[in-house]
């Protein structure tokens, strides 16, 4: 079994040429603000207040590398879909992201969350449409789940299956961080695609 060991916020970044070292295989987190990934990357490292949660939606705004065990980093992406910014600063936020995700040779996968509760919104298929041009590697989360019953989780499933037509049932996972709902079934996907990493320099 897999021990978080050592985990440690490393730095935040706005460029990538800033990005730390050693080089090893990254997991970035995206979603929407508020959507739950300092709630979800708090209860994968099973650290109480190690990602800080926010009661104000769009506080991130750089990308927030954690390294674990000195055998990945977990990268926390500026949630998107806030209403509150400027354009201009939706605008760098954006292009901070495109470059991040363009430029990266170590990223494994983007876990895109989606709030179990609310589904899919017009700025979550845009990054989805975004990333299938790409090619990036991506797995969906739907997050909160606890807030809703199977039927409701099993809803939420068929919508995304039947909207995104590129998206398989195995890239879908159901997480809750309140009941630890999905988080062996994560882990164990960071680990599988991380062992294919070769050593960086």
């Amino acid at each position: 079994m897999f021990k978080f060991k050592e985990v440690i916020f490393v730095k935040s970044i706005v460029d990538q040429k800033n990005r730390p070292k050693p080089y090893l295989p990254e997991f970035a987190f995206a979603g929407r603000s508020n959507v739950g990934k300092s709630s979800l990357i708090n209860c994968l490292v099973n650290r109480s207040n190690f990602a800080h949660v926010s009661k104000n939606p769009g506080k991130t705004r750089t990308i927030n590398y954690y390294q674990i065990n000195d055998v990945f980093y977990l990268v926390d992406l500026p949630g998107y879909g806030f209403a509150r910014v400027s354009k201009s600063e939706k605008g760098s936020w954006q292009k901070m992201i495109e470059n991040y995700l363009i430029q990266n040779h170590y990223l494994k996968t983007v876990f895109v969350l989606i709030d179990c509760r609310v589904g899919l919104k017009k700025s979550d298929l845009e990054l989805f449409e975004w990333l299938h041009f790409h090619l990036i590697p991506f797995t969906i989360i739907l997050t909160k789940a606890d807030q809703v019953n199977r039927n409701g989780q099993a809803k939420r499933i068929s919508e995304l299956l039947a909207t995104l037509r590129h998206v398989s049932r195995n890239q879908i996972l159901i997480f809750s961080a309140k009941n630890r709902l999905g988080r062996e079934e994560l882990l164990a996907e960071i680990l599988r695609k991380s062992e294919d990493h070769p050593a960086g320099t």
